[in-house]
């Protein structure tokens, strides 16, 4: 085990099956370099334009995050409707207005519509604004639909600093902290050790988009979940980019291991 300074515990674990639906909690998972398993193992693919569906761009896919995806014991993945009904791809299709399909393996050079965050705020969701494609998975190994890296950790100290729930900024662990403000910033670089094997290299802050301010389900819109990080916390994620509103950490797996709610989080030296 690393040894280190314990900086928390694990509040929460969740998963996402299908990306930008909504995912579901667990008490305990195993990780390793695709992250959590079943996490992100599949997305919705928008046939006509070769783009995986996202609601990245809320224009278009917002209604996503209306659905929900669980897993069942076989490993299938179920996706449910918000009147509680199983639904298919046909009827995701006809929703949507375009043609869908859900597929296990990310192709090549697989992109996403990114609408531009602060023009969403701006102007709203219904708006049409600028967009740009962003490739996934830059950090991640192959197959998942994962927008940077594997793993997305954020604390119990920035939600309370922002003031929304976790589930809009869709974090694989919650990570409950005593410090007040953003304090996983300091962990970029460094590394995490949880439970008994499982070890992480936190890569980089996490930029946000429009995501966090949409209805999730039963949670309304929230414009906080973006103004609050763009007032407060600015950071450079990646050499070359601009200061981005941020909130939590993208991790990689250096060592596999089983994580459970409860479980010790240390920091390595830095």
């Amino acid at each position: 085990m690393l040894s280190g300074e314990p900086v928390g515990r694990v509040e929460r674990l969740r998963r996402y099956p299908v990306k930008s639906l909504l995912g579901e909690e667990l008490s305990a998972v195993t990780v390793d370099g695709r992250g959590l398993a079943g996490d992100r193992g599949r997305a919705l693919l928008d046939v006509a334009s070769g783009r995986v569906a996202s609601a990245k761009n809320p224009r278009r896919w917002a209604g996503l995050l209306d659905y929900s995806a669980a897993t069942a014991a076989d490993g299938r993945v179920a996706i449910t409707g918000p009147d509680g009904r199983s639904v298919d791809e046909a009827e995701l299709s006809e929703t949507f207005g375009r043609k869908l399909t859900l597929i296990a393996e990310r192709p090549p050079g697989a992109t996403v519509e990114r609408a531009v965050p602060e023009e969403v705020l701006a102007h709203g969701i219904e708006a049409e604004v600028p967009v740009t494609l962003s490739e996934l998975g830059r950090a991640a190994e192959a197959g998942g639909f994962f927008d940077f890296a594997p793993l997305h950790l954020i604390t119990s100290s920035t939600l309370a600093a922002v003031g929304v729930d976790a589930e809009r900024y869709r974090p694989n662990l919650v990570i409950r902290t005593e410090g007040e403000g953003f304090v996983e910033n300091a962990w970029v670089g460094r590394e995490l050790a949880i439970g008994e094997t499982l070890r992480l290299r936190i890569v980089a802050p996490t930029p946000r988009c429009a995501v966090p301010t949409l209805r999730h389900g039963p949670l309304p819109r929230r414009t906080e979940a973006l103004r609050v990080p763009a007032e407060r916390n600015r950071l450079v994620p990646l050499e070359g980019m601009p200061a981005l509103p941020c909130t939590g950490v993208y991790a990689q797996v250096l060592a596999p291991g089983r994580v459970g709610a409860g479980d010790v989080v240390r920091l390595g030296p830095g």
